[in-house]
């Protein structure tokens, strides 16, 4: 994921994630979060490729909290959501659907108290599982909020993000229902009604200060190869969308699925 230190070192099975609750190694973020007062700062994504992305939604709230002693531990998040603008203005200009298959999400999660001044006795382990555990289970709301179903994990694994910091990573998967009708030279319309096999990918992090948690999702195949399976024979479904929209349009819908996981996964590296 990462393209100055390579590819991700995969560690651990499907079974084994489920079994631990697709929780994120404590190791992996220790350390102290430090503390501050008034609202949670946005994430920021720093890599050009956030140029094609068009922020479509931004929260904040509490993630938990949760009295350990004496003491109360709120969690509070500051999340910004992205869509790829070519992917989702060519679906609303051809099939008439809002949202996209093609999402990235960046969190910044802030602990009061901050760990190192927890008092002795409540412990620190606990409370980074509870960070975790709120911090993985947000993704999976993220990509239910954005359409995508049956969300799996199939791998994780460690890469190093810009800023130095070791990540944990996941690989997912899901489905995407996608339907809306093709309008004909004919005057009828060809329906799509069928899921897009989805891959999503995840990271944590500890930064220092806070835990960063970004990731996104893509479809596995080809929009325009999906256009094409619904349409006639005769029909040549890059030429249809030229006619029906634009050339632009046409190219968005056949974007390479490859290219989709390069830029999710730059742009996962790059948040701070």
């Amino acid at each position: 994921m990462d393209e100055n230190s390579g590819a991700w070192s995969t560690r651990t099975t499907r079974r084994r994630l489920l079994a631990g609750g697709a929780a994120v190694g404590v190791a992996g973020l220790a350390g102290c979060l430090g503390g501050r007062d008034g609202p949670v700062p946005a994430p920021e994504v720093t890599s050009d490729r956030i140029e094609d992305w068009r922020q479509i939604d931004e929260s904040e709230s509490t993630v938990f909290e949760q009295s350990y002693g004496p003491v109360t531990v709120r969690a509070r998040e500051h999340t910004r959501i992205f869509e790829y603008a070519p992917v989702a203005d060519a679906l609303a200009e051809t099939i008439d659907a809002s949202g996209s298959p093609v999402v990235f999400f960046a969190t910044r999660i802030d602990l009061r108290p901050a760990i190192d001044q927890l008092p002795a006795g409540v412990g620190r382990d606990r409370v980074m599982s509870e960070v975790e555990g709120a911090a993985t289970d947000a993704f999976r709301a993220q990509l239910r909020n954005a359409g995508i179903e049956n969300i799996e994990v199939v791998e994780e694994g460690t890469t190093t993000v810009r800023s130095g910091h070791t990540a944990t990573a996941w690989r997912l998967t899901g489905e995407y229902p996608i339907e809306g009708g093709i309008p004909l030279p004919t005057g009828s319309t060809a329906e799509i009604d069928r899921p897009l096999e989805i891959e999503a990918r995840l990271g944590v992090w500890h930064d220092g200060t806070d835990v960063i948690v970004a990731g996104g999702a893509y479809p596995v195949d080809s929009l325009i190869e999906v256009f094409e399976e619904a349409l006639p024979d005769s029909i040549d479904a890059e030429s249809a969308v030229t006619q029906l929209a634009d050339a632009d349009t046409a190219e968005a819908l056949a974007t390479n699925p490859a290219a989709f996981d390069e830029d999710v996964s730059q742009l996962l590296i790059s948040v701070e």
